[in-house]
Order: C-alpha cells, then sequence, then structure tokens
C-alpha cells in the first residue's frame, strides 16, 4: 500500500517541483565547484547498499574534511548557495527519484552513511534494515535542526556518538515498532506542517508515545514540558 502511495506522491512532487529545479540547477553549475547533483552511498533496507540524490550544498570532498559525514551549524564545507538549499531543505528534493526507483519511502528512518550508521546500536541497525529509509521521518522531523544542535561545545562526533545517537536510534526503534499506514500519512502532515512553522512542537502532540530525550537535547528539540 504505502509503495503505491510513494510512486504517486513522488511522481506528482517531481512535475510540479520541476520548474523549481532548472533555476537551481543553472545557480549550481555557475557557482561554488560547478557541481550540480551529490551522491553518496546509503545504507538501505536490508542493509543493500543505494547512491543517494542530492544537491550538491558542500565541498566535493567534504566527507574526508572535518567531522565527515556529520555536518555542524556554520560547517566551513558548506557553499554559499549550498546553506540556503540546506536551510530550506531544498536540497533533499532530488531524493524523490531515489523514491520512484524503490530505493527509499516517502516517510522511514533517515538513509544513513556507514559512519552514522556504526554510531547505532545492533539492536537499532537490524530494525533500520527492516524498512526502507524516507525522504522524512520520525528522526528527519525531530531532529529537522540537527546542524544546530552540533554547535559550540556539542560540535564533535563524541557528542554525536553519545547523545545525538543514542536517541536518534531511539526514535527509529520507535518508527519501525509502531509503522503502518496512518503513521505514513500523519508523518507526511507533521512534515509539511513543520516546513511552515519551524519551531511547532506539533509532532510531540501528534505521536503521544516518543521515547523522551535526555536532558541535554529536550530544549534544543522543543520538547514539551511536562
Amino acid at each position: 500500500m504505502e509503495r503505491f502511495f510513494d510512486i504517486v506522491f513522488s511522481s506528482i512532487a517531481l512535475i510540479i517541483l520541476s520548474p523549481l529545479f532548472i533555476p537551481i540547477i543553472i545557480v549550481l553549475r555557475f557557482s561554488g565547484e560547478g557541481e550540480i547533483f551529490f551522491f553518496q552511498d546509503r545504507i538501505g533496507k536490508d542493509g543493500k547498499v543505494f547512491r543517494l540524490i542530492k544537491f550538491a550544498t558542500m565541498l566535493k570532498n567534504s566527507s574526508n574534511i572535518g567531522t565527515g559525514t556529520v555536518t555542524i551549524k556554520n560547517d566551513p564545507r558548506v557553499l554559499p548557495v549550498g546553506r540556503f538549499l540546506r536551510k530550506t531543505k531544498i536540497n533533499e528534493l532530488p531524493q524523490l527519484l531515489n523514491i520512484l526507483f524503490g530505493d527509499m519511502s516517502i516517510i522511514g528512518p533517515r538513509p544513513l552513511t556507514f559512519q552514522t550508521f556504526s554510531s547505532y546500536s545492533s539492536n537499532t541497525q537490524e530494525n533500520i534494515k527492516q524498512v526502507k529509509p524516507g525522504l522524512s521521518g520520525i528522526g528527519s522531523i525531530i531532529f529537522r535542526d540537527e546542524e544546530k544542535i552540533m554547535h559550540g561545545s556539542n560540535a564533535s562526533i563524541d557528542f554525536y556518538d553519545k547523545t545525538i545517537a543514542p536517541y536518534k536510534g531511539s526514535l527509529e526503534d520507535w518508527f519501525v515498532a509502531n509503522k503502518d499506514i496512518s503513521i505514513y500519512f500523519m508523518a507526511i502532515f507533521v512534515t509539511a506542517w513543520a516546513v511552515i512553522l519551524p519551531n511547532t512542537r506539533i509532532a510531540w502532540i501528534i505521536f503521544k508515545t516518543l521515547p523522551e530525550p535526555p536532558q541535554e537535547l529536550k530544549y534544543p528539540l522543543n520538547y514539551p514540558k511536562k
């Protein structure tokens, strides 16, 4: 059932957004390093590797510089136009092709690099491999401003591995355990709402049984006080 909606929604979105892609392609071609698309190996369903497609926003060899595949706030590897594309999430839109090809779904766990995948527990890794990664999902919604969290004293792989990754893993575990068509449509709605109102707490209201974040993440994740 979800695959049917994935095909329908991604096809409609690609048709509607195609006029937007043209000026973006032109700007990227004649700015920065002239790269238009960014391709990277990600972990997919059943552990199969696929090539994720995004608009290029960082230096070509960014994965071999600094914090690797983890991006921090004001990351110097991000190109000027890339900052706008990342802030608006426009850089993610080419993943609609990954959805159409069957590598991803509209809703699912984040498509992980080998570096970030290894940060999760073995149990979470096995859970994630049960489903297709998503253009959006519970982890993506809650951590939509992850780059801001990775700032100052928190801008380290150690903080990511010990604080962010364990909680993100618990969110993906929750998704896999509760995954059904209603979660699929609710997550699409919450994603759209969060794009319009970035500081919203609607995810915590709709998905009431989400695991509680650790103290260090409650404020940056806009977790409601109880």
